[in-house]
């Protein structure tokens, strides 16, 4: 065999495996991703108060079906967060290769997770296109539901709010509107699935909780990400953003949207200590 030969071989071998990982192996792969977020003007009462954050869950996609989600569950609960937040997309919607598990499992599943400040959660776009059916079974399985809508939580002696906004191809308030919802001087945190509202918030949010992009599902070395489903592009795909003093964190989520591949961005659950 010659030089140039075995140049292609290798070159044909090198394509298969990382082929087969990013279809096989990262996408059914599982991390946590632990953030200390110092958050302006935060409660020196709610110093370290643990919130996980999940989002895209997508059950019934390839890797993720309901046992799959079970462990995910298990793994969450074994944190003990004091709250937890589902930043939405928990069915799936022309997913290839994966199998459609019907709302009121899903719901019993998401219905699982637990922590002592609840259990907070909005809707993503693949929710929307089931219909209206899944938000009365989650709210049937003790999941609390925003769809513009304001959740107070007392904690500490204190109180603090969630205000989860409806998926963007259904919201019918501006961001200005949305903002007003929250009762004045209350420390705010904003859930939402889709992260392209950022720019339009100011800093009554402390701290905005988002999904949606799965963080490009694919991230090149020296590249990025070359898909990321924003209107901003690479902008918000995942982790941590601080503007003109707000700030965001957006999760790579759990699933698979279109394609089951990921390469690059392993599935995440992440767990904010908020000071």
């Amino acid at each position: 065999m010659t030089r140039t030969w075995r140049l292609a071989a290798f070159t044909v071998g090198a394509l298969v495996a990382l082929t087969g990982y990013a279809f096989l192996v990262e996408p059914a792969r599982l991390v946590v991703n632990r953030q200390q977020l110092d958050i302006p003007n935060w409660p020196a009462a709610l110093a370290g108060l643990r919130v996980a954050l999940l989002s895209d869950i997508h059950v019934g996609s390839p890797h993720w079906g309901p046992d799959h989600v079970r462990v995910l569950v298990e793994r969450v609960n074994a944190e003990q967060p004091d709250l937890i937040l589902l930043a939405g997309d928990y069915m799936i919607h022309d997913v290839k290769f994966g199998t459609r598990v019907p709302e009121r499992a899903v719901a019993e599943l998401m219905g699982e997770f637990r922590a002592p400040l609840g259990v907070v959660a909005v809707l993503g776009n693949h929710d929307g296109w089931h219909g209206t059916v899944l938000r009365p079974r989650l709210e049937a399985t003790g999941v609390r539901v925003l769809d513009d809508e304001v959740h107070i939580i007392e904690a500490r002696g204190t109180r603090f709010c969630v205000l989860g906004l409806a998926d963007e191809q259904v919201r019918a308030r501006t961001p200005r509107q949305e903002l007003a919802l929250a009762p004045s001087g209350m420390p705010l945190l904003v859930l939402v699935h889709e992260p392209d509202i950022f720019p339009d918030l100011d800093a009554r949010a402390s701290l905005t909780l988002a999904g949606h992009t799965h963080g490009g599902q694919v991230r090149l070395p020296f590249i990025g990400p070359p898909i990321v489903r924003s209107r901003y592009g690479a902008r918000y795909a995942a982790g941590h953003y601080v503007e003109a003093g707000r700030q965001m964190f957006v999760t790579t989520g759990i699933g698979t949207s279109v394609w089951p591949v990921r390469f690059g961005v392993t599935p995440e659950y992440v767990i904010l200590t908020l000071r």
